[in-house]
């Protein structure tokens, strides 16, 4: 959520900065909403005061033997109780429409983050050589379906399309994977591992900033007023919600693990085949509470540490700058991590790292108290995925076939597994 006083101050500043965005954001109907709850606060404050004036004079008159001049006076007591109690009821109804405007905006783009839409990201770096092969590249799906590591068909039958099921030296590399991820990351990485629950409340997802906008992309369990979780990152910022940390608490480091449910109606074409863009996949999930001032460099941290998995897999890749247009609600800036998939001879997004600065802190009410004293400041929240391991396990078997449809797993799942290549 974006500060409200920071709006007022400076609209057009806010705009142009949302406008990089969206072109189509406008804040009158926000400012106009803000500028009515103020007058209508005045105003019922004025009634109250009001009110306790004519109490206080009807009190005065009962003491002094004057009933019969508090006639008038109750009078006027009805008319201002009644005005009052029509002013805080559209005041009540102002006020929700305004917090429901500021849930919806986005974050502000940091100032390093490019114009332009998806298609204008900055590539910053890659790592390897596209593999080159002497035969036509197959895709992951036909690789895996033959090696008998996806049954695509019977889990179709038993839930629906795009929801994977992992069989036979398949599930145990998808555990392979996520198990040595997991790890990575709390042994050499220092954070503190978490298994969350996968369903989580409505203001839980108010504060991850995927409600109320898109409310409608994330499978719902109504009678409990739950829902599955789309991304640890939504569950892992609710840890400290409503807490004030000490300075000296930070940073905060986590790493989940948990299986992740979207709808994807968007998806289209190629992105529906296999593993690229399914309604269930499992993820190790980095979050991070910093204090503002080293939110940035946490946010390289998380970068790199989603690029160490893929270095050691020997995998090619590249690293993007995403653009304002192309930024998640919350996120003030996004780096993606791309992993090459031969078979369809373009890049996939494995790791999107996001610092969302204090958007999410300010929505759940996450401060901190700095070590020198002062009021508590919001804290900043980054998230990064290290890694999905859908496309991963694609990129895996695409990466590294063979012209006879076999695998050569890269040594590091070869000792993991205990044999050196799938098929």
């Amino acid at each position: 959520m974006l500060d409200l006083r920071l709006i007022r101050s400076d609209p057009q500043g806010v705009l142009a900065r949302l406008r990089r965005r969206d072109p189509a954001l406008d804040l009158a109907p926000l400012l106009a909403l803000d500028e009515e709850r103020r007058s209508l606060s005045q105003r019922a404050d004025e009634l109250r005061r009001q009110q306790n004036e004519a109490s206080e004079r009807i009190a005065a008159l009962g003491r002094d033997g004057r009933p019969a001049e508090r006639d008038p006076v109750l009078a006027k007591m009805r008319a201002v109780a009644a005005e009052r109690k029509e002013v805080e009821a559209r005041l009540q109804v102002v006020e929700q429409e305004l917090e429901s405007q500021l849930l919806s905006l986005p974050n502000l783009p940091h100032d390093s983050v490019p114009e332009g839409m998806k298609e204008e990201k900055v590539i910053l770096r890659t790592f390897g050589e596209k593999p080159e092969f002497a035969f036509p590249p197959k895709h992951h799906v036909a690789l895996a379906q033959n090696l008998g590591l996806l049954d695509l068909e019977r889990a179709a039958k038993v839930t629906g399309a795009r929801f994977p099921m992992y069989v036979g030296a398949g599930a145990r590399l998808e555990f392979a994977l996520l198990h040595w991820m997991f790890e990575l990351h709390v042994r050499e990485h220092g954070y503190t591992p978490v298994l969350p629950p996968i369903l989580a409340n409505r203001a839980s997802f108010v504060t991850s900033g995927q409600f109320p906008k898109f409310a409608s992309e994330v499978y719902a369990c109504p009678e409990d007023d739950l829902y599955l979780n789309p991304t640890a990152e939504a569950l892992l910022v609710n840890l400290h919600r409503d807490e004030i940390l000490a300075e000296s608490d930070l940073p905060r480091r986590y790493v989940a693990y948990t299986p992740c449910f979207r709808r994807e109606a968007g998806a289209y074409g190629e992105e529906q085949r296999g593993l690229i863009r399914v309604h269930q996949f499992n993820k190790v999930e980095l979050f991070h509470y910093t204090t503002p001032e080293d939110s940035y460099a946490a946010l390289d941290e998380i970068v790199h540490q989603a690029e160490a998995i893929l270095q050691r897999l020997g995998l090619h890749y590249r690293v993007a700058l995403l653009p304002a247009g192309d930024l998640a609600q919350q996120a003030a800036k996004t780096v993606d991590v791309e992993v090459w998939l031969p078979g369809q001879d373009r890049y996939y997004e494995v790791s999107s790292c996001s610092n969302c600065e204090e958007y999410q802190a300010r929505r759940g009410n996450i401060r901190y108290r700095p070590a020198d004293g002062g009021k508590p400041r919001f804290v900043h929240t980054l998230n990064g995925s290290a890694l999905a391991t859908s496309r991963l396990f694609a990129a895996l078997l695409e990466q590294n076939q063979q012209r006879d449809g076999t695998v050569v797993l890269p040594p590091l799942l070869a000792d993991l597994l205990g044999q050196r290549s799938l098929g």
